[in-house]
Order: C-alpha cells, then sequence, then structure tokens
C-alpha cells in the first residue's frame, strides 16, 4: 500500500514497504540512542553538499537611506566546491568536513577515517544515503582492518563473498555487532539524515546572498561559518519524527 497522497512527496518510489518502515525507525531509535543519558556511541550524520558555486553578481547597488540593496540578476560564475560534512547528533556539531573538487570513493573513505578519529576508541553509528560511494569496496576493507577482520576473507568485487556486490557490502557496512558501522536512510529520504538539516542552514546564512570571487573565497567563508555554529548556534535537534503513523497506514 502507498502512503496517502498528501504525504507522497515524502516517501517516492518504494520498493518495500516493510523494509522502509523498518530503516525508518532504525534512524529514529538511533537518534534517540545519541541523545540518552549514559550514551557511549558516537552517532554521526553525513553526506555532501555538491556543485556549490562561487557567484559574484555583475553590479549590487548598497543600501541607502530610505532605499533598500539591489542586486543585479546577472551574476559569474567562479567555480564549484564540493562540502563533505559530518554532524554529531549529540552535540549538534560539525564534527569533521573537508572541501574540495571531487567526491570520490576515496574522498569518502578519507572523511570516514577523519570521523572515527575524532573518538577513536569508542563505538560509532555512521548515518548517510544509499550513494554507491558510501558502499565502497575501499571502505569495506577500511572498516574490517579497524575491526580486526582479515582481508582475504572478504572475497572479490563483482565475483564473490563481503565485496562482490553493493547489497552484501551494505550487509557488512551495517552489521550491528561490529564496533564502526552504518545505517542507511531509506532511498530517497534525505531529509531523515541530520546533516541536511545543516546543509540548509549553510545554504540560508552564507551560500544564497554571498558574494564570492573565486572558490577559494567560498571555502573560507564556510569555514569561518562552521567555525561560528560550532562555538555559538550548534545544538541537538529535538528529532520528532516517527514511523508510527505510516506504520498505522499500511
Amino acid at each position: 500500500m502507498r502512503p496517502h497522497k498528501s504525504n507522497y512527496w515524502l516517501f517516492p518510489k518504494i520498493e518495500d514497504d516493510k523494509e522502509f518502515v523498518l530503516r525508518l525507525e532504525a534512524v529514529n531509535d538511533t537518534y534517540l540512542l545519541a541523545n540518552s543519558q549514559g550514551n557511549n556511541i558516537v552517532v554521526t550524520s553525513s553526506d555532501e553538499k555538491t556543485g556549490i558555486q562561487a557567484i559574484s553578481h555583475i553590479q549590487k547597488t548598497p543600501m541607502q537611506q530610505g532605499r533598500n540593496a539591489r542586486v543585479d540578476h546577472e551574476y559569474k560564475r567562479n567555480g564549484t566546491t564540493c562540502l563533505i560534512a559530518a554532524r554529531n547528533i549529540t552535540t549538534g556539531k560539525i564534527s569533521t568536513y573537508t572541501q574540495g573538487e571531487t567526491r570520490t570513493e576515496e574522498d569518502y573513505l578519507e572523511h570516514v577515517k577523519n570521523i572515527v578519529a575524532t573518538e577513536q576508541h569508542k563505538e560509532h553509528i555512521i548515518i548517510c544515503d544509499q550513494l554507491n560511494t558510501h558502499k565502497s569496496a575501499s571502505l569495506v576493507k577500511w572498516i574490517a582492518l579497524k575491526i580486526g577482520i582479515k582481508q582475504e576473507s572478504l572475497g572479490v568485487k563483482g565475483k564473490f563473498g563481503i565485496l562482490k556486490s553493493q547489497k552484501s557490502r551494505m550487509s557488512f557496512l551495517e552489521n550491528p555487532d561490529h564496533r564502526i558501522r552504518f545505517l542507511y536512510t531509506p532511498k530517497h529520504c534525505s531529509w531523515m539524515n541530520q546533516i541536511e538539516n545543516w546543509f540548509a542552514i549553510l545554504q540560508r546564512k552564507v551560500i544564497r546572498f554571498g558574494e564570492f570571487y573565486s572558490v577559494k573565497k567560498l571555502e573560507q567563508s564556510i569555514e569561518k561559518f562552521i567555525t561560528y555554529y560550532n562555538q555559538v548556534l550548534a545544538k541537538p535537534i529535538i528529532w520528532k519524527f516517527t514511523a508510527k503513523k505510516y506504520r498505522q497506514r499500511l
């Protein structure tokens, strides 16, 4: 059964209703875990914000007495950057981030390494979407190395074993017995990932009305905002969404 039409924009293209609801509930439970007393697991929300444009307007008239600032509709594109960021669910702070031209499998692996390095000896749950690079063979190999699983037991990518397919790699990376594990949001539900809330804040406060004459200037502005956000604005999200109502509709 599909959701009611009024809610359909939240849940497009659901392939398996039961599996979908279980994922919704798992993400919700993990958010509750992160903010519970005595929790020692580091829960992190992670994703990429791609194609951030360094834009400068051709003409801009500053605000004057009795007159609003005016921005000409013509603008110049000065390049793009990609931000890969992670938000600590318990503190609300951006725990680690990188900026650059790409978001490759290698880029995301380095990002995960940085997340784990923030609290090296603790248990980690990393919440992310089901992008291919989030289920890569190199990520599986690194996690296996960190938790003491022999590389030769992983199989061969595209042929057999844990490395065979995205499905088998995803199953390994979500294994609840692992000290470092992932939790994937349902497909087409990026709004379930709390880092997306922060990306929206960044868009409103820095990117939308910024004047960036180079990618370097754009990246510096993002870096300064992250520092300010962590020091002044950061706080955990009071997460109210649950899968209960959706389950009742089935």
